[in-house]
């Protein structure tokens, strides 16, 4: 099979596509032929050894994909050759075929094109379990949303929006804030022309804010803190801007709030089975057009190098995907 090939730890550039053999299912596992692969920021940082998953080279980036069910290992269960599924795996699918333990692929039928469902697993996944599992987000309350045009951005959005929120969301830019808009946003902030704090507290009025989901860390990450209601909560989704902020506790204790991080592959090794009922809540608001992820671009596995620059640069504006078979 095809693969796009991390030889050596660096940027996408470094990275080939070459032909390795084709994996085999082991105990308790699927072997799935690729038909798209989801992109996401980490794939940027695994490639450098940045990211808390630090395979050895040679590995192909890729954590998420829809395809086919092609072979079943050992002591599976409930799934059947030629099946439909979309899965997770920490990297690797960014490639023609791939493995992955049965309990992290869920069986969809053909409604769903196979560039949304390459995207739905991650970025739509980590946002359900924020949103419903750690916030208990909800309807009537006020959720912010921080980098709110990118792809976990534009999920919470969606998803806040379809638990019954009102979503504030916030962004750099007037363009971005646009985007933001046309996917359900009740209120827009651009933090770089306007006090964060000052215009969240705005919004969550005597109350305050409810919930306030981060993806990006930084400066913004106190400033939205400090716009949290009575029981509020801060959910750290991950550090975009590069750096990981110092939150300063007493903040928490005058606030009666919660800071809970939000770790999605933990979640799905320990909870699987929870996981899975979510992305088949996914499912089913995509089916009733509750959710509608966008698509930035879609790229052959030759040309897969320029859609993780693209993440690189955050240039993209909702989901990176991959077809491996373009090539073939």
């Amino acid at each position: 099979m095809k693969a796009l090939v991390c030889d050596r730890l660096g940027p996408p550039e470094t990275l080939t596509v070459r032909d390795v053999p084709d994996p085999v299912p082991g105990k308790g596992e699927l072997l799935i032929r690729v038909s798209a692969t989801g992109l996401n920021f980490f794939d940027t940082l695994i490639i450098e050894g940045k990211y808390q998953v630090k395979p050895e080279p040679p590995f192909s980036p890729g954590g998420e994909c829809v395809g086919f069910v092609e072979a079943v290992g050992a002591n599976v269960e409930g799934f059947t050759r030629g099946e439909r599924v979309i899965a997770s795996v920490p990297f690797g699918a960014c490639a023609q075929l791939v493995v992955t333990k049965a309990e992290k692929a869920t069986p969809i039928d053909d409604k769903l094109s196979d560039e949304v469902a390459a995207g739905l697993t991650i970025t739509y996944g980590t946002t359900i379990h924020a949103l419903k599992d750690r916030a208990s987000l909800q309807g009537g309350e006020t959720l912010a949303v921080l980098g709110a045009s990118g792809g976990v951005g534009l999920a919470a959005i969606e998803v806040g929006k379809a638990m019954g929120a009102r979503v504030v969301a916030c962004a750099s830019s007037d363009e971005k804030l646009k985007i933001a808009r046309e996917h359900g946003a009740d209120a827009l902030i651009n933090y770089a022309e306007k006090d964060l704090k000052a215009a969240l507290k705005a919004e969550g009025g005597e109350t305050g804010i409810d919930v306030v989901y981060d993806p990006v860390g930084g400066d913004l990450a106190e400033a939205a803190i400090r716009s949290l209601g009575w029981k509020g909560r801060f959910l750290v989704i991950g550090f975009a801007s590069g750096t990981i902020p110092k939150i300063p506790l007493n903040l928490a204790l005058l606030k009666g709030c919660d800071i809970q991080g939000v770790f999605w592959g933990r979640f799905l090794d320990e909870e699987p089975q929870k996981a899975r009922t979510n992305l088949r809540q996914l499912v089913a608001w995509c089916d009733i057009e509750a959710l509608s992820p966008r698509v930035d671009q879609v790229f052959s596995l030759t040309q897969a190098v320029d859609g993780l620059r693209r993440l690189a640069a955050r240039q993209a504006v909702g989901k990176i995907v991959v077809k491996p078979h373009l090539d073939a």
